[in-house]
């Protein structure tokens, strides 16, 4: 897959079928909208596009939004590049691209991109103010020499698969089912940090996470049964807490794994966790020994459920 970024590159090697989003998680919708456009381009003997962003258009046009996104910019081109289309580019946006009028923006992928279709989601708008709809798309496309079509929607159940719904999944805590929409495990990458090694004082070690972007969701708060990276390429079950902990009258919010193995000093790594099945609330206990055998218990269902993963 080539990766460029406009407008500092440009391409002259084709013509595409592409389609534009923001595409955060990369999820089964968008993986689904992937393979219509692999076929669609196929059929007419062009090469596949997806056209994303560097930045959230809202944070170019809202400064102060607050961000929650699913994927980091890497990430995303990482999972984009496993769908198996020709090309991504990444707009640069700016203020200036975002004054741009559906129909200005239809011109510029055809002039400067080389679309000659467009494939758009089922819930997609872009263009200044985002009035326009998809009959506008058609009509412009039918003067610029753009032929447009509309993707539908994947539902799991009665949910349509998108990025907010698997955002509200995670604030909920319900991390089987963002799986089940993501097509694999949601996962978070950070740092292992000194943190006040209170789980030592209860027998129970953990490493305490500092994320590496701020701006990506944390699921709600509670315990989780996790499998964990290492950076020398092994992967360990764990269990994190997410929270405060109450127990020791906390007042930060903390990400603390604490692994079914023993590994040594992870101090300074990076881990990646990746969550798959969310096994209790944060509590407060009357103590540090119920604490403790709270988490023994924790511990041996997440055995049983990774147990099943693993095997």
């Amino acid at each position: 897959m080539k990766t460029i970024f406009f407008p500092d590159q440009t391409l002259n090697d084709g013509t595409y079928a592409a389609t534009i989003g923001f595409f955060d998680g990369v999820h089964q919708g968008h993986q689904f909208l992937m393979e219509r456009l692999k076929r669609e381009a196929a059929e007419r003997g062009l090469l596949s596009m997806a056209i994303t962003f560097e930045r959230h258009p809202r944070q170019v046009v809202q400064g102060e939004w607050k961000l929650e996104l699913l994927t980091d910019l890497h990430e995303k081109l990482r999972l984009l590049k496993s769908t198996g289309i020709d090309v991504v580019v990444v707009l640069r946006f700016n203020r200036q691209m975002a004054g741009l009028s559906a129909r200005e923006f239809m011109q510029l992928m055809h002039d400067r991109l080389g679309v000659r279709m467009l494939l758009t989601g089922y819930d997609n708008r872009f263009g200044h103010d985002r009035t326009e709809g998809f009959e506008d798309y058609q009509r412009y496309g039918r003067d610029l020499g753009i032929e447009v079509m509309c993707g539908d929607a994947l539902s799991l159940g009665e949910q349509n698969v998108s990025s907010s719904w698997v955002r509200h999944l995670l604030k909920e805590g319900n991390v089987e089912e963002a799986t089940r929409c993501l097509g694999r495990p949601y996962n978070i990458s950070g740092q292992v940090v000194h943190g006040e090694q209170i789980g030592r004082t209860i027998g129970f070690p953990t490493a305490n996470l500092q994320p590496d972007e701020d701006c990506l969701l944390i699921p709600q708060d509670g315990v989780y049964a996790v499998m964990v990276d290492l950076d020398n390429g092994q992967q360990k079950p764990g269990i994190m807490n997410i929270g405060t902990r109450p127990t020791f009258n906390g007042t930060n919010r903390t990400l603390e794994t604490n692994l079914l193995e023993p590994v040594g000093n992870l101090y300074g790594q990076t881990l990646i966790i990746h969550f798959i099945a969310r096994l209790r609330n944060e509590q407060q206990f009357p103590s540090a020994e119920a604490l403790a055998e709270q988490i023994k218990k924790d511990k041996e269902l997440a055995e049983e459920i990774l147990g099943k993963i693993e095997g």
